[in-house]
């Protein structure tokens, strides 16, 4: 009740929001054909703009349904088509920063040298914005040979293997000191510690990543295909809408993308209960 609560009250603002946005355009328009037009002739004009400032609901609604169940998947109008462009780029990117996160992390742990010289790193390479690199990304792969899926997939890689670098340092390094001078009386060797002890207290701080990683790759495949003009791809889709000034079509590929990332964080929090159930440890 109180999430629907809430929704109601945010279509209310946003239908209401609308209203006021679109109602510039449209005393413009009477006031070139010389007439005059009251509020209540404007409110329903506001609803069924072609090219709104601010959509209504039901239109980006009814653009969503257009574009994912009239077309065909394999048309270049349809979202699905766009959808899946831009969630192989992001599944590529996620696979590659969680393994590169992973490792990362063991060696940060296991290493004090790479603790003190590549963590500062690692941090620091988040200071610096996506939207500056991801250009200088595409254009030196290209100039190498290198494009289509790979150089999306690496500007997702950038920005997901951090969460799963802090994460995983973070749950590796959870077992208590009681617990590891345990192992240590059993004359366990490190990689044993490591596999009876750190990875499965680690478990919890990974999934918790991965919901985090997953969901800003998926922002960085639609950043990626900006610079590139791309002409597939839910952030295509985006650029297109911006450049022809077709508001209800970025705002269906928005809520396409938020939809897609709630999905892949519900797959990861799937994956996460099934994990610790398996292990025995409560979610």
């Amino acid at each position: 009740m109180p999430v629907a609560v809430i929704v109601a009250a945010l279509v209310v603002i946003w239908y209401i929001a609308a209203v006021f946005l679109n109602t510039p355009f449209e005393r413009d328009t009477a006031a070139r054909a010389g007439t005059t037009i009251t509020f209540s002739e404007i409110v329903p004009k506001t609803m069924v703009q072609e090219r709104p400032v601010l959509p209504a609901p039901h239109q980006v609604i009814a653009e969503i349904w257009d574009t994912m169940f009239n077309k065909p998947i394999t048309s270049k109008r349809s979202l699905v088509y766009h959808a899946w462009i831009t969630l192989s780029a992001t599944l590529l990117g996620f696979g590659i920063g969680t393994v590169l996160g992973i490792l990362l992390a063991i060696g940060i742990v296991h290493n004090r040298a790479m603790d003190r010289s590549l963590m500062p790193w690692v941090i620091a390479s988040q200071t610096i914005p996506i939207l500056a690199i991801a250009p200088m990304i595409i254009v030196v792969l290209n100039a190498v040979g290198i494009s289509g899926l790979l150089p999306k997939a690496l500007i997702s890689t950038y920005l997901s293997f951090f969460p799963i670098v802090v994460g995983m340092v973070k749950g590796l390094r959870s077992p208590e000191t009681i617990q590891l001078d345990l192992m240590h009386t059993y004359y366990a060797s490190a990689s044993q510690t490591f596999w009876k002890l750190r990875w499965p207290s680690s478990m919890p701080y990974l999934f918790t990543s991965l919901k985090v990683a997953i969901a800003i790759s998926l922002v960085g495949a639609i950043v990626g295909e900006l610079p590139t003009g791309a002409v597939a791809g839910l952030g295509a889709r985006l650029l297109a809408g911006s450049y022809y000034g077709q508001t209800v079509q970025i705002w269906s590929a928005l809520f396409m993308a938020a939809a897609m990332a709630a999905m892949l964080v519900i797959i990861v929090g799937i994956a996460h209960t099934a994990v610790l159930k398996r292990m025995g440890m409560k979610p």
